[in-house]
């Protein structure tokens, strides 16, 4: 294992504690950090304090402020969404659209960074629909979508009362999208140090 500890953004959640995108993205991270990596999360309550994003308006709640902070300094970033009507939750969209603070920044939005793609959906074609979406906001962001996206189908149970995943597989799969993200993170650095 590298000595480099890269630091990962999870984003996940809905306006209902413990949602499965919050519970997943969770999980992500944990796995992120037994590979060594470092983790900020912004769960379902930081998502539901954030203003809706407004382009004009340039004062940021402490929220949005360190929400953006996390985009800046992060090497990797895990986001996972719910699936509504197709598409991607307007609370991840309205954190995402808010990483437009970053458009002049030396490192422009997530230029460089893998992105780990998670969703969760009362269905297979929710799943499909919303990860496609989710990968084209990655690539619109300059950032890498990583090979492998978990899609995960919420209409069966997912995840213990404690968070922990029922299924091994499902753990699995987000242990996955955390590895290439870590690893991704590492190549990157390994380069750029080189």
């Amino acid at each position: 294992m590298s000595d480099f500890s890269p630091l990962i953004l999870g984003i996940g959640g809905t306006a209902r504690p413990n949602s499965s995108s919050e519970r997943s993205v969770r999980v992500a991270l944990a796995a992120a950090e037994k590979m060594g990596a470092r983790t900020i999360l912004i769960d379902g309550p930081h998502l539901a304090r954030l203003p809706l994003y407004a382009p004009d308006r340039v004062e940021r709640t402490d929220d949005e402020a360190a929400l953006v902070e996390a985009a800046r300094s992060c090497h990797g970033i895990i986001v996972a969404t719910p699936g509504y009507h197709g598409s991607l939750s307007g609370p991840i969209k309205n954190a995402l659209d808010l990483l437009e603070d970053t458009s002049r920044d030396a490192r422009t939005y997530l230029d460089g960074c893998a992105f780990g793609a998670i969703v969760t959906a009362f269905g297979w074609m929710a799943c499909g629909t919303t990860m496609v979406t989710l990968r084209s906001i990655a690539h619109a962001l300059r950032a890498w979508p990583t090979p492998y996206g978990a899609a995960l189908n919420a209409s069966t149970p997912l995840f213990e009362s404690d968070g922990s995943c029922i299924d091994s597989k499902v753990e699995g799969q987000l242990a996955i999208v955390a590895q290439q993200v870590v690893d991704f993170a590492r190549w990157r650095h390994a380069g750029l140090s080189s």
